[in-house]
């Protein structure tokens, strides 16, 4: 993988977790206490400054009440449409 699709895949999570946070409509906060994470973690992660390691996605996942196969799936498509 490209520096630059891997830049796209990075966007993507960030606009997915951010999308999916927004429909449950809970904070940056509550997001960061379901998963066990740092607020400030979630806050990079948002725009693109941090990458989750695959533990913490599955977190993150759970969280956001999705199938962490699911929220992969819909960053691949999200990164493939913003190609």
């Amino acid at each position: 993988m490209g520096s630059t699709q891997d830049a796209r895949v990075v966007k993507a999570a960030a606009a997915e977790i951010k999308a999916r946070r927004g429909r449950l409509e809970i904070s940056q906060e509550e997001l960061a206490h379901r998963a066990e994470v740092h607020r400030s973690f979630i806050a990079r992660l948002e725009v693109g400054r941090s990458q989750p390691t695959l533990a913490v996605l599955v977190r993150i996942a759970a969280a956001l009440e999705v199938d962490a196969a699911v929220l992969l799936q819909s960053i691949v498509k999200r990164s493939k449409r913003e190609a």
